[in-house]
């Protein structure tokens, strides 16, 4: 019937969030609300941003995801 998945939507002010998550009888609806700070929301181009659990995870916890940077993907060679 739906995917699992869940919806974040923010606020202009960055300090409240709501979380939408699909259960069997219907939605359940998650807010969080920041005494302090404003959460680092990602600044992109599009509406919709697809994130992974572990980078909704940095956003509540208050990390900027758009500031961090990946190691390069490294091909190695069996040495024989």
């Amino acid at each position: 019937m739906y995917s699992p998945a869940a919806y974040a939507f923010c606020n202009r002010r960055r300090d409240r969030m709501k979380l939408l998550f699909f259960d069997r009888p219907g939605f359940v609806p998650v807010p969080k609300r920041l005494t302090e700070g404003k959460f680092r929301w990602p600044r992109r181009q599009q509406t919709v941003v697809t994130l992974t659990t572990e980078q909704l995870q940095w956003i509540l916890d208050g990390i900027d995801i758009g500031a961090m940077v990946r190691h390069p993907v490294r091909q190695h060679q069996v040495a024989g």
